[in-house]
């Protein structure tokens, strides 16, 4: 059943405070939640709130000419998640700007028992992430871990937070269907791994070996840093370090293309054993 329409005139009401100047003020970091953005982003938030998993939706907000085009998405959300509709210069009030997809959800991250270290399979490809600080390339990491099976991504207590408009845009919502932890120090983080039987490799131009030939292993972890600085020395002498090979004279790749081409060449190794 689809939930009720409930119509908005006034941009100041309460009822959608939330989805106010959003280019301004983002919601990431007050209590879990954050909005998303755009038809696919729906229907991934639909889908996990469905699933009963890590995220819920509370509420939405439509361009009253996109209600048709998302009604099957709407189809899938509980009866108690109201779903606001506006004109286009009632919504362009309420954003603080044109926004031409006309489609915004609040969303809420569900807190899970346990830590996400110990729910990860016997047979595991994670990615870790040091200091990413650009939402584009955070988002564009999850995509890639989404497309090439990864079961978990872990971001340090210095990366963006992947809740961030922006970057859950950019994925496409795998932020929403990958596993996934931020906080901490990333070398305790890789110290936790490599103590739980995980092969950690580190991402690197100067890497001792060719991404294509690294070993087989159940447990894989692909390690990558931030542009520009990269992984900190202590990460990289601590552990393996693995190269993309590529033409003479480019310094590097950037995070977002790097980690697609190492995932796809680990999810292979991985499943040679």
């Amino acid at each position: 059943m689809t939930p009720r329409l409930i119509a908005i005139d006034n941009a100041d009401d309460p009822e959608i405070a939330e989805f106010r100047d959003i280019r301004e003020r983002d919601l990431t970091g007050r209590h879990h939640r954050f909005i998303a953005e755009g038809t696919v982003v729906l229907r991934m938030l639909a889908e996990a709130h469905r699933a009963g998993g890590d995220f819920a939706a509370e509420k939405v907000l439509l361009l009253r000419n996109r209600v048709d085009g998302v009604a099957d998405i709407l189809e899938r959300l509980p009866e108690d998640v109201p779903v606001y509709v506006a004109e286009a210069d009632v919504l362009d009030r309420i954003v603080g700007f044109h926004l031409h997809r006309g489609v915004l959800a609040l969303g809420r991250r569900q807190p899970r028992d346990g830590a996400l270290i110990e729910r990860l399979p016997e047979r595991s490809l994670v990615l870790v992430g040091c200091g990413i600080s650009n939402h584009d390339n955070a988002g564009s990491m999850f995509r890639n871990a989404a497309a090439f099976d990864a079961d978990a991504i872990f971001l340090d207590e210095t990366s963006c937070d992947p809740l961030y408009r922006k970057a859950m845009r950019v994925s496409v919502g795998s932020v929403l269907s990958v596993p996934y932890e931020r906080g901490g120090d990333a070398l305790a983080l890789l110290t936790q791994l490599a103590e739980r039987d995980f092969a950690i490799w580190t991402l690197s131009p100067r890497g001792e070996v060719d991404i294509r030939s690294i070993p087989a292993s159940g447990r894989m972890a692909l390690v990558v840093g931030t542009e520009g600085e990269g992984l900190p020395q202590a990460v990289l002498s601590r552990f393996r370090s693995a190269r993309i090979p590529q033409s003479p004279g480019l310094d590097s790749l950037n995070v977002a293309t790097a980690t697609g081409i190492a995932l796809f060449a680990m999810s292979s190794t991985a499943k040679r054993i």
